[in-house]
């Protein structure tokens, strides 16, 4: 019973202060590569952590959390998914979206049948909507190798990561392209 009333009494500044330097090492890289795992780039993913850090400690109940270190880390996992995911969503409205788009008044505009422009349409839509599957970060791989034909590399050191976390980007990617069309 003592050690129940010990976990959950309100700990002291210095005690919890110590638990708080703890739990930031000992779940920082994991929360990073959480979120570069949910697409967002090496600085983002960091600021997500720390963000979730912030959110964790804003909590009313972190200070009885002090002696769980399994429900903390699940916590701080929880936070670090959900604010990369809220951090890709508002990234992806706040950038300028390209109204050179193919547009279906375009693909009209050669003189083809009707239910020609349909199919067109049609393949056009699924592909946008398979390219909707594809994580920010493979979505980009896939503009910069693919459409751009920039060499892996040159991708590499835009985005922030090295060579084969580039390669590999690009091969799921057409995976899940190829899954999504078939």
């Amino acid at each position: 019973m003592d050690s129940l009333q010990d976990a959950t009494a309100p700990q002291s500044g210095g005690a919890f202060l110590g638990w708080v330097s703890k739990l930031v090492h000992d779940h920082r890289a994991r929360l990073i590569g959480i979120a570069r795992g949910e697409g967002l780039t090496g600085v983002d993913a960091l600021d997500c952590a720390q963000e979730a850090f912030q959110s964790f400690l804003c909590l009313p109940q972190a200070r009885l959390l002090v002696g769980l270190p399994d429900d903390s880390a699940r916590i701080l996992t929880v936070l670090t998914r959900n604010l990369a995911r809220n951090g890709r969503r508002k990234h992806h409205r706040s950038r300028p979206h390209d109204s050179s788009e193919l547009t279906v008044d375009a693909i009209a505009a050669d003189d083809a049948s009707a239910d020609d422009v349909v199919a067109r349409a049609e393949e056009y839509a699924t592909m946008v909507g398979c390219l909707h599957t594809l994580t920010e970060i493979q979505r980009a791989v896939v503009t910069l190798r693919l459409v751009d034909d920039v060499a892996g590399e040159d991708v590499a050191k835009f985005l922030d990561t090295t060579p084969g976390n580039v390669a590999i980007h690009l091969f799921r990617a057409k995976q899940k392209l190829r899954a999504c069309l078939s």
